[in-house]
């Protein structure tokens, strides 16, 4: 008799941890793909970074190629591919090379921007 008045307390308890289980794993599976979707964007931003880091070195090595003609690379703004919303600007003061660039990702408000200053001899 005990225990069968114990066993109708209890009916439906086992339900109820199954549903507080389903929510704590739900909680996890969502922190999970939180956690990926940052990790998305941590990626892309560096391969902008990396893609700019290039495209400077890029340009200074042909500067450093072609010594005679700094004055030729002179640029603003100039539209690249490769980076959202990508320009390039150069400038020269005598031997003194300062390559910018700006880009804008997808989604973002914020324009990033890597520059390199050089010092060009020859």
């Amino acid at each position: 008799m005990k225990s069968q008045r114990l066993l109708k307390q209890q009916g439906g308890v086992v339900l109820l941890e199954g549903l507080i289980a389903i929510v704590i794993f739900a909680f996890g599976v969502l922190a999970i793909v939180g956690m990926q979707a940052s990790t998305m964007r941590a990626t892309s931003d560096a391969k902008y970074r990396v893609d700019a880091s290039f495209l400077i070195n890029q340009t200074l090595g042909q500067m450093w190629a072609d010594r005679n003609n700094l004055a030729g690379y002179v640029v603003t703004n100039q539209v690249v591919s490769g980076l959202p919303s990508g320009k390039r600007t150069v400038a020269v003061n005598g031997r003194d090379v300062t390559v910018t660039v700006t880009w804008q990702a997808p989604g973002e408000s914020t324009v990033h921007t890597h520059s390199s200053i050089t010092r060009i001899d020859g």
